[in-house]
């Protein structure tokens, strides 16, 4: 027997690129959409410290992108510790550069769990995911935030200005 299902409707996205930066304590993962917002594709892994924050700032300019989010790696009980801190830290640092474009920080816990889990399913060996899973972890933190808009209309995350 078929149950009757409803399903949530949906509201459409603002149209823009987005970016989504999973900021690690060696890399930084980073993703992005199309114009639409309805294909999220990993975009690289880049060293902390080098030419992480010049890589995004790059992607902002060249892709004319309406907001960064950046993960933000909660505990499980929803407290912030030392890599919260870090992530907060990174987002304010390329916030100043990318002036006027919105950085949003978004909850991404679990998204590098579900990124090995995801690579191991795929059938690649644990020690290639290294190379990768960050920027499987920023596709997964934009397909949820781009999910949030279009399940809820609201922009995703909240905005480093606390909006």
């Amino acid at each position: 027997m078929i149950e009757d299902f409803h399903e949530v409707p949906r509201v459409a996205l603002r149209q823009g690129v987005r970016i989504a930066v999973d900021v690690g304590g060696a890399r930084v993962g980073v993703a992005k959409t199309d114009s639409a917002g309805i294909l999220a594709t990993p975009v690289g892994t880049f060293q902390r410290g080098r030419n992480d924050l010049n890589a995004v700032v790059d992607l902002v300019k060249t892709h004319q992108v309406l907001e960064v989010y950046v993960g933000l790696p909660k505990n499980m009980d929803g407290t912030e510790g030392k890599t919260a801190l870090d992530a907060r830290k990174w987002a304010q640092r390329i916030s100043r550069r990318i002036a006027p474009v919105d950085v949003r920080l978004v909850d991404e816990r679990l998204t590098t769990v579900s990124a090995h889990r995801q690579l191991h399913e795929a059938g690649k060996r644990e020690k290639s995911h290294r190379a990768v899973v960050d920027q499987v972890s920023a596709v997964i933190i934009l397909e949820n935030a781009m999910d949030f808009e279009r399940n809820t209309g609201k922009t995703p995350g909240i905005a480093l200005n606390g909006e």
